[in-house]
């Protein structure tokens, strides 16, 4: 794994008191994430994996330093859904884990030893633990019917008592069973839990955790087709792939007694399991969820983004809407956020290197990741701080970056042939007025022949008395006269301030007349910029069309 070449600042240490884990001895660590191929990379998923990253990443550079046998970071491909078109639903997970420089050691398009990694390829190694658990008697064919299974939970439900599997097919005799299984008959396979124990596992940011084995019901490991379910093929698929470190969302900590008893049956090391809170939607401690986006709108931070894209990503020839959302990695990257800006938001999301650090670079966290300093407590997402992140770190690059990416953001508009000498002049005009590259967007009228006006701006600052006859003589006794040479931001401030002051007119006055003239918007770089930017001849166009139409 390396690190991407867009971080630069200086890596920063934890101070001695929060570093104690780092000085132990390390053996080697190996993680995993296993996405289903949705078509899209979930921002609450995109948190796990960083931190799946992270510990690898940390134990890795930990071995650098001597210290322990490395860390390597495996993506699996949870692919079980047959009729899903993998490749294209996998194409946006490949791509938001590029964009945000995440490299996997092992996985899809990279191989290693573990593979193959897409659980659609591993039926062989599903059928033979299937057949060692099986052969042990920790696993038994089920033969019971749907109604029945029915039927005993209405009557543990209406005893008042927890469910526990009727285990009447082990009451068959190995010729029964076969005889069975030659016929035809049905059926699933199940663990056989031991109901004389009480599984506990210290989970890493939890604590210990226990469950008592005699209240829980003996899980399918496969369904009656062969297929594997869930927490079998997990567990199988971790053990052979010699996982170390489970790091998930805390929904998934119901799996862990299931899982630790498949371990322990196949005769394999129970992995240290780590349950990382789950990312709540705003304003609310319920999971940050696709399903809800329609309620988001009501949070404040969160209309500001509906409200920009809705506005933006049209421009660029996408849509808002279920394919592409807030909830969604891809909507940063096209809204023009930086990896920076998400990497830095998402790491101190249940995470934190101190008591006082927020803006940090993907090195310095994996400098200093360690599970001990994550948090049990669900972690929001915030647009405002994240938008503060995104802000720090575009202040943070080049003026030759910018240019570029705001270059390829208008030409993706449909702005073709774009100067990036001008596009140069623009992004030093915005200053530090560019948060987003999509931010030039709102500039476009920079790259049009007309002016689209912002009708409660026209009113307010034009279409008032004394304001065109104002505006009119500026344009006639001190615009006009200038040549294309004098048409820089200097001269033309100097001769607004001049015309103001002998007018006995504040300069705020012309200042907003001339930018909605020219721009059509209230706000944006300083109107001076504007002006110069626009070009002598379109400003005064722009004046007059602007004068006629108050006239109307």
């Amino acid at each position: 794994m390396s690190v991407p070449s867009y971080v630069s600042d200086p890596i920063a240490r934890v101070p001695a008191p929060f570093a104690s884990k780092c000085s132990a001895p390390m053996s080697a660590v190996r993680t995993r994430f296993a996405p289903s191929p949705t078509g899209y990379m979930h921002i609450g998923g995109m948190r796990t994996a960083l931190f799946c990253w992270l510990l690898a990443e940390h134990a890795k550079r930990q071995s650098q330093e001597g210290n322990g046998d490395g860390g390597t970071f495996v993506l699996r491909v949870d692919d079980t859904d047959r009729a899903r078109n993998v490749e294209a639903a996998l194409a946006p997970i490949l791509d938001a884990f590029r964009w945000l420089g995440l490299t996997w050691d092992e996985g899809p398009e990279v191989g290693g030893d573990h593979g193959p990694y897409f659980q659609s390829q591993r039926g062989e190694f599903y059928d033979r633990a299937l057949q060692t658990l099986l052969d042990s008697g920790a696993a038994y064919r089920d033969f019971s019917s749907p109604e029945e299974v029915a039927a005993d939970r209405e009557a543990a439900q209406a005893a008042k008592t927890p469910y526990v599997t009727n285990r009447r097919s082990l009451e068959l005799s190995a010729e029964e069973v076969e005889g069975l299984i030659a016929a035809g008959q049905k059926h699933v396979v199940r663990l056989k839990v031991p109901r004389d124990r009480t599984i506990t596992v210290t989970d890493a940011i939890r604590g210990e955790v226990s469950w008592n084995a005699a209240l829980l019901p003996d899980p399918a490991l496969a369904r009656a087709d062969g297929s594997p379910l869930y927490n079998f093929a997990s567990t199988v698929d971790d053990a052979a792939m010699k996982i170390t470190h489970v790091v998930r969302a805390e929904e998934h900590l119901s799996n862990v007694p299931i899982q630790t008893l498949i371990f322990e049956a196949l005769d394999e090391p129970v992995p240290t399991f780590a349950h990382i809170p789950f990312v709540t939607a705003p304003g609310t401690n319920r999971k940050l969820s696709k399903r809800d986006l329609s309620k988001y709108r009501d949070n404040k931070s969160f209309r500001k983004l509906f409200d920009s894209a809705a506005d933006r990503l049209p421009k660029l020839g996408l849509e808002l809407g279920e394919d592409l959302n807030p909830v969604m990695v891809r909507f940063y990257e096209e809204m023009g956020y930086l990896p920076e800006g998400l990497i830095n938001a998402l790491a101190r999301l249940g995470w934190s290197l101190d008591d006082h650090t927020e803006v940090m670079s993907l090195d310095t966290v994996a400098e200093n990741f360690t599970l001990d300093r994550v948090v049990k407590n669900p972690a929001g997402l915030d647009p405002d701080k994240l938008f503060s992140f995104q802000s720090e770190w575009m202040s943070r690059r080049s003026r030759e970056d910018k240019v570029r990416r705001c270059t390829e953001v208008l030409n993706r508009a449909g702005y073709e042939n774009i100067d990036e000498e001008f596009v140069g002049r623009l992004v030093d005009a915005l200053g530090d007025r560019l948060k987003l590259y999509t931010d030039v967007l709102d500039v476009a009228y920079l790259f049009e022949s007309g002016v689209t006006y912002d009708e409660k701006a026209f009113k307010k600052r034009i279409a008032k008395e004394g304001v065109p006859e104002l505006l009119r003589d500026f344009k006639t006794e001190r615009l006009e006269p200038l040549t294309e040479a004098d048409w820089t931001p200097e001269r033309l401030e100097e001769e607004l301030t001049s015309f103001s002051a002998a007018r006995e007119e504040g300069v705020g006055k012309l200042i907003h007349a001339c930018r909605i003239a020219t721009s059509g918007q209230p706000v944006g770089p300083g109107v001076y910029d504007v002006l110069a930017l626009v070009g002598r001849g379109a400003c005064l166009e722009r004046i007059d069309a602007a004068l006629a139409r108050a006239a109307a």
